[in-house]
This record gives C-alpha cells, sequence and structure tokens, in this order.
C-alpha cells in the first residue's frame, strides 16, 4: 500500500510542476545601459515601466533608487505603484545613479508585451528637482530594442540589446 502512496505523490508533484511550467510567461531578457547628464544635486531616481498605447501603466521593470520615502517625487507611477502592489519590485530595485553616472541592468519582457503598441518609459526624478514623466519613450517592437535613445531630462542615453 505504501508503494501506491508513494507512486501518488509523485504523479501529483508531476502534475503540478507540468502545470506550472506550462503556464509560466516566456520572457526575453534584454541589456540595458542608462548614461546620465551631468548635472547638480543628488542621485536621481529612474523606473523603467511598460505602459500601453494609451500611456496606463503595465507592470514596472526596474526601479533605480532605494529609499521610498522620495517614490511621491514620481506621481504617476507612485500612484500605479501603491495600487498594483507589484510583487517582484522589491526584488529589483537599487541604488540611485548621480549626474553624469552610469547604470547597466537586464530586465525582462514577455513577448506579449511587444508590437502591440506599449512603449518602455523612463522616468526620472531628482530630490528638490524636476521630475521627467518621458524622460524617454521607446516603442516596444522587435528592431527598437536594440538601439541607443537619447532622453529629455536627466537621462543623456540609453542602450538595450537583446540578451
Amino acid at each position: 500500500m505504501k508503494i501506491y502512496n508513494y507512486l501518488f505523490v509523485v504523479i501529483c508533484l508531476s502534475l503540478m510542476a507540468f502545470t506550472t511550467l506550462k503556464n509560466a510567461e516566456p520572457t526575453q531578457k534584454y541589456k540595458c545601459m542608462v548614461q546620465l547628464k551631468n548635472y547638480e544635486g543628488e542621485g536621481a531616481y529612474v523606473i523603467v515601466s511598460v505602459v500601453d498605447k494609451d500611456d496606463n501603466y503595465v507592470k514596472t521593470l526596474r526601479i533605480l533608487g532605494d529609499d521610498e520615502k522620495w517614490y511621491p517625487d514620481l506621481p504617476k507611477w507612485w500612484n500605479f505603484f501603491e495600487k498594483a502592489k507589484e510583487p517582484d519590485t522589491d526584488a529589483i530595485t537599487g541604488a540611485t545613479i548621480a549626474g553624469g553616472e552610469r547604470s547597466l541592468f537586464v530586465f525582462n519582457l514577455n513577448p506579449n508585451d511587444l508590437n502591440n503598441g506599449n512603449k518602455l518609459r523612463f522616468e526620472t526624478a531628482v530630490e528638490h528637482q524636476e521630475h521627467y514623466l518621458k524622460d524617454l519613450e521607446v516603442s516596444l517592437n522587435t528592431e527598437n530594442l536594440k538601439n541607443k535613445y537619447e532622453g529629455t531630462g536627466y537621462i543623456r542615453y540609453v542602450r538595450i540589446l537583446p540578451n
């Protein structure tokens, strides 16, 4: 009788693992380098998000800046973030970037986020200075995710490459 119980457990665990793998969303990794302009002041908070064609936030890919007391300085994203309670965000925060510095990181995109009108938004703010809602936006299509783009606020440029 014990062998049947053991086999039952093994079969159930195998089915659960198969179902989990089958339902997992495939993702593509991208390398990203953010180079900031030279400016005076504190480090910049940079939020990298996917937004839809109507400028609604879909998800947060990366947060550069780990002091949550300054997140309200990015008001539109903060409103989304507070409501969404994104579970993975704590694992992808990092330090702010000072003027003239750069940050390298990897982010994952689901193929469903590509080629449908979504955009990759880089939003920036510096303590006691300006906030740039759309420091940089890039249409999320396959061709755009292997180029260099200039920012309009604190970002000098962003380079994105498939990993």
